[in-house]
């Protein structure tokens, strides 16, 4: 299947999961359940459970077992977001169309909702109804925090505080984004790889490298778009980089360069699919997806 079939079809699978399993949780704080809903359901790529998908099945595992793992990896994306639009973060009043958490449950429902989704995702990946081997649970849990938590993901965003209204080298930014964007795609991918038992090593670290690549390419689009991108397609304030006065590729190298480098990642990722024996055709066109989209 190539991906402009396989995405949308990934992406209406991890929803339709995702739904069901909330709601199956109680209502009793249920405006925090409302929050939760809104944050996790209300559009998105879905790219991460994608690249879950995408990896796993091309392994053999089944996508009844990758539902909880990519919906895990989902809930710790849109925790993030719901956290990083906050007025101690960003402070963007907008996400995919629509008014972000904090400004439409109130600023202590969004930390707390947050926060739940951080702690949904573990309970996705220990749910005994997964499917998934003990052995391939703990390996699950231990990539997923490590590559959200302070050597990943929240140590990007602290990095990303910190470089407002600075000017930053060419690997200080390279660094920051491989944690504040890059780490959760690695995990998506290595987290696919580990939900099917692949232990052959040579396969997952030639995945590692594409899905860092491929991060990077997503990353440096990212970049590109919030300088030409349309806030009404985007989804989101476009210039809200430039108005933090945040370093980024396009600032560092120039527009055109920025798309150069956009490119040449994407073309990275792919080769590192080449000696993986496996169909991995998802996975190259989602690399060309990252510096193709307008959102």
């Amino acid at each position: 299947m190539k991906l402009k079939e396989y995405a949308p079809y990934a992406a209406d699978r991890v929803n339709g999961f995702m739904k069901a399993y909330l709601d199956r949780l109680d209502k009793d704080a249920q405006k925090l359940h409302e929050s939760m809903a809104y944050s996790l359901l209300l559009g998105g790529k879905r790219a991460r459970p994608l690249l879950v998908y995408a990896t796993g099945t091309a392994l053999g595992q089944s996508e009844a077992v990758l539902d909880y793992v990519a919906a895990a990896v989902e809930c710790i994306h849109a925790y993030s977001l719901v956290h990083d639009d906050m007025p101690e973060m960003d402070n963007d009043k907008l996400r995919r169309g629509h008014p972000t958490v904090h400004v439409k449950f109130g600023q202590e429902t969004a930390l707390l909702a947050g926060d739940a989704l951080q702690a949904l995702a573990f309970q996705l990946l220990s749910d005994p109804d997964s499917g998934l081997s003990v052995d391939s649970v703990a390996r699950l849990v231990q990539i997923l925090s490590v590559k959200a938590g302070y050597s990943g993901m929240c140590g990007g965003q602290a990095l990303d505080l910190e470089a407002e209204h600075k000017h930053l080298a060419m690997d200080e930014l390279r660094l920051l984004h491989s944690k504040k964007t890059g780490a959760l795609i690695r995990a998506a991918v290595l987290m696919g790889a580990y939900a099917a038992d692949c232990r052959d090593e040579q396969t997952l670290s030639k995945l590692d490298e594409y899905a860092s690549w491929a991060g990077l390419a997503f990353q440096v689009w990212d970049d590109v778009l919030d300088v030409i991108g349309d806030t009404s397609v985007m989804g989101k304030t476009q210039g809200s980089d430039q108005s933090l006065e945040k370093s980024t590729y396009p600032s560092l190298m120039g527009i055109e360069k920025a798309k150069e480098f956009a490119l040449e990642c994407a073309e990275n990722a792919k080769n590192a699919l080449a000696s993986i024996k496996e169909e991995t055709t998802v996975l190259s066109e989602f690399a060309d997806f990252c510096v193709a989209r307008d959102h």
